[in-house]
């Protein structure tokens, strides 16, 4: 039985996405804008995987939290970017209904691994401010593992479901997505069959993969900033602070957008809105993240110039 059909009950085999918006000038600036981000997000965030790979001094659970958080992002930007690529360079805004799905299915996965590992990553910052004494018993290499594999499984078994219900939904009218990639919300408007149980689903995985990750993470750093303010002298506070302060700018800007862009109505006087808050946390997050990291850490400075001599050698 076929899962996807129109009112003649025909499979429909494409989608159209409207991307950015069709302005033939912007084009070329936008696709060497995208390409460059793309290039360095691809760089930056390898070049950490590689450095906590080779460098024994970032052995630690926090920076192995730091190495699954850019192989997430990797994988993330290569979800949404070459195609986006593709359209700009092509003009060619047409995708296949499986592709759609593909890069939906994906895009799932990726976005709910990066919600529950920046969880686990507050909690690793926790322990090592608040418990520092228990620290090394509590958050053992065993711990760090499992914590990052339930991760990466939270975020494939949440995307199973959702594109399951998703795609055994009835789809007509316009084959047209109001939106530069397959997100949930855009290709679920196109659905004519009752929805109200998909519509549910997705508001019950909303909560325990957005929201309750984004509370979990909040009331860890309401913990660590309680005991920050504790620190007696200042050189201790802004010691403790820089551990987290990176971790913390991450995680306002990600959870920032993201809740702005599932909070906000799809009014057509909003939609623009909804596409620039979109890019923000799936095109320029994965950009940042890396580069936050490199610049405000000083272990990963280190560990880059060592690895700089090395090379040079």
């Amino acid at each position: 039985m076929e899962k996807w059909e129109w009112d003649n009950h025909t499979l429909p085999v494409e989608f159209m996405l409207l991307g950015m918006g069709n302005v033939p000038s912007l084009q070329t600036p936008l696709f060497l804008l995208s390409l460059i981000i793309y290039l360095v997000t691809m760089a930056a965030n390898i070049l950490i995987v590689v450095l906590v790979i080779a460098d024994l001094h970032l052995h630690t659970p926090m920076y192995f939290f730091l190495g699954n958080l850019s192989s997430l992002e990797t994988c993330y930007s290569s979800t949404i970017l070459p195609r986006l690529l593709a359209s700009f360079l092509t003009g060619d805004r047409i995708i296949s209904v499986r592709g759609c799905m593909a890069q939906l299915y994906f895009f799932g996965c990726f976005l709910v691994s990066e919600c529950y590992l920046l969880a686990m990553m507050s909690y690793d910052r926790y322990l090592a401010i608040c418990q520092p004494l228990l620290y090394t018993s509590l958050m053992t290499w065993k711990v760090s593992l499992q914590l990052a594999a339930a991760s990466w499984l939270a975020g494939f078994l949440t995307s199973t479901v959702a594109t399951s219900f998703l795609s055994h939904l009835r789809f007509c009218g316009l084959r047209i997505i109001d939106h530069f990639f397959c997100d949930f919300t855009p290709v679920l408007e196109l659905a004519c069959s009752d929805t109200n149980v998909v519509r549910l689903l997705a508001f019950i995985l909303a909560i325990l993969d957005i929201v309750f990750p984004f509370l979990f993470t909040l009331a860890s750093y309401v913990c660590i900033i309680a005991a920050i303010l504790r620190i007696p002298s200042s050189v201790g506070r802004q010691k403790a602070f820089s551990t987290c302060s990176s971790h913390l700018t991450i995680v306002t800007v990600f959870y920032g957008t993201l809740i702005v862009v599932y909070t906000l109505p799809r009014t057509p006087q909003l939609r623009q809105l909804n596409k620039v808050f979109s890019f923000f946390y799936t095109v320029l997050t994965p950009l940042v993240n890396p580069l936050i990291y490199s610049l405000r850490n000083r272990e990963v400075r280190e560990a880059l110039r060592k690895a700089l001599r090395k090379a040079l050698a």
